[in-house]
């Protein structure tokens, strides 16, 4: 599996060459040093720990000093297992932007935008009770009935009400690959990504 951290630039636009508009989201992606290779024998399992953006050694503790000296690197903020099998890197090595190529379809991980305290009309997206008549009022975007009083005397858990939105794990998949710009480390993606600018994603492929 192909894997690379990157930073949420923010999103623009870009024409082919026959004018078709194509929005797209900017993300750094990489440089990113491999920190750990587990194997079979020593873990139970192949996977490659990752690592992204750089850490001021005043703000890391001794022991993440002495794991990224193995490496031969800096401290790092951002750290990732992926998944790998027969994997040709090693402990050092750098994933850059290159392990990817335009046209890709890949899916991309982040942390989607927390809206805070919502009620259910954005939540949810009910329609409220439509038109206002007589005796009624502000009830637009009310809920409505949440259950029976009686016979069920409780409210069935999963049932759709106000509450905190946003700030989940999304992770969008088959987005395309547009253009690639090795030389700056982006990454332009057609369409959104999850999560706000200068959030942190994982792309995979």
């Amino acid at each position: 599996m192909k894997s690379i951290i990157g930073k949420k630039i923010g999103m623009t636009s870009i024409f082919d060459s026959t004018g078709k508009q194509t929005a797209v989201t900017v993300i750094e992606a990489g440089p990113c040093i491999v920190t750990q290779k587990k194997t079979v024998d020593t873990d139970g399992y192949e996977a490659l720990q990752i690592a992204f953006g750089d850490k001021k050694e005043k703000n890391s503790i001794k022991s993440e000093l002495n794991h990224f000296a193995k490496a031969n690197t800096s401290p790092k903020k951002f750290i990732r297992e992926i998944r790998v099998n027969n994997s040709d890197k090693n402990i050092g090595d750098a994933i850059t932007v290159d392990i990817f190529s335009e046209g890709e379809s890949v899916s991309v991980t982040g942390t989607s935008k927390g809206k805070g305290f919502q009620g259910v009309v954005k939540r949810h997206g009910f329609s409220g009770v439509g038109e206002q008549s007589h005796g009624q009022h502000d009830r637009q975007r009310a809920p409505g009935s949440i259950g029976n009083s009686s016979d069920a005397s409780r409210v069935f858990k999963g049932m759709r009400m106000a509450g905190r939105m946003g700030g989940d794990q999304v992770k969008m998949k088959g987005l395309k690959i547009v253009k690639i710009f090795p030389e700056k480390n982006y990454i332009l993606i057609s369409g959104s990504v999850p999560g706000h600018n200068g959030s942190i994603v994982l792309i995979q492929k």
